[in-house]
């Protein structure tokens, strides 16, 4: 830009009479760490939309610098929310790690060995966690026949889990606990 440009002399203006305002805002509320981050994204904000920016533009920026600590809150929040949601479904390891993984291979490879809708039965209940009354609705069927089914298949992952060649389970003999799939 030359430097004769009034867009780049209003901003610098701008910038010179209200950075300090702006990052005292930032930091009381968020934190010293946070406010230099506030004040970067408040004048890129008000770089790209300087045509929008009222005279005096301290007001503006600070709704801007607001909305700027809000939206960080938001997706703070969402971070914590999903970590939380992690270390729900993660089950810390007890005892032998190795067996615990032969035990998922092999029930994952008995659930490969079973038809798709026995697979849609179980995944519904036993990895989604829905009640037998939810996943009937998911699968259009009764509450009743979903029951039955999901018994049948549960059945069948057994069966499927138990024939595994002697062999893997001679490797990881405590690795089939299959008992509470039943």
């Amino acid at each position: 830009m030359a430097e004769d440009d009034p867009r780049e002399r209003r901003f610098t203006a701008m910038y010179d009479a209200c950075r300090q305002r702006v990052w005292a805002y930032a930091a009381a509320r968020a934190g010293r760490e946070t406010a230099d981050e506030v004040v970067s994204e408040t004048f890129a904000v008000a770089w790209r939309r300087l045509d929008d920016v009222p005279d005096p533009a301290l007001p503006w920026l600070l709704g801007v610098a607001r909305n700027v600590l809000l939206a960080d809150h938001r997706a703070r929040a969402r971070r914590d929310a999903s970590a939380a949601e992690l270390r729900r479904w993660a089950r810390p390891a007890t005892g032998d790690v190795g067996a615990e993984v032969a035990e998922r291979l092999a029930v994952v490879r008995a659930l490969a060995s079973l038809s798709e809708d026995d697979r849609e039965i179980l995944l519904l209940v036993a990895w989604q966690g829905m009640a037998p009354r939810d996943a009937a609705r998911v699968v259009g069927i009764s509450q009743a026949a979903f029951r039955v089914r999901l018994h049948r298949a549960r059945r069948r992952l057994l069966r499927a889990a138990e024939a595994e060649p002697p062999a893997r389970r001679a490797a990881h003999p405590t690795a089939m606990p299959l008992k509470e799939l039943s």
